[in-house]
């Protein structure tokens, strides 16, 4: 149940964002969600796209530097304290959230949202315990 994301590390500068959107571009990849932080000398682009194996083959061909983790998608309930109600079972059980972001995608009532957890086998299990829908990578690549 878990998902693979591509994370690459971009030179704050104009045009590094462009460069790899561009050749993701011309291999036909489908960005699904993404998410960019910055510091004042790179940013960190994490990505689900529809081909993990394509993208990272051409990113490497093009000498972009990358790493392939793997995320958990939850649909989260679209209401008031939806989030926190993830964010209680997982603390309850000692799991850590290293960053999170929306995917773009609705799914019924619910919200999408990847997480990156510490020890994701154990949320994932702990989500599914309580009654949480955990979303397989092939709904969220577009397959």
């Amino acid at each position: 149940m878990k998902v693979e994301q591509i994370s690459i590390f971009l030179e704050n500068r104009p045009g590094g964002l462009e460069q790899v959107t561009g050749i993701l571009k011309g291999a036909g990849i489908n960005i699904r969600t993404l998410t960019l932080a910055d510091t004042s000398d790179f940013g960190i682009l994490r990505m689900i796209v529809n081909d993990v194996d394509t993208t990272s083959r051409v990113l490497k061909e093009n000498g972009i530097r990358f790493s392939r983790t793997n995320v958990v998608a939850v649909e989260v309930p679209d209401r008031p304290g939806g989030l926190h109600g993830i964010l209680e079972v997982v603390t309850k059980n000692g799991i850590n959230v290293e960053y999170l972001y929306a995917f773009v995608e609705r799914s019924g009532e619910n919200a999408v949202m990847i997480f990156r957890f510490d020890a994701p086998d154990k949320a994932i299990e702990v989500l599914k315990q309580n009654g949480l829908t955990v979303m397989p990578g092939a709904k969220l690549y577009g397959l």
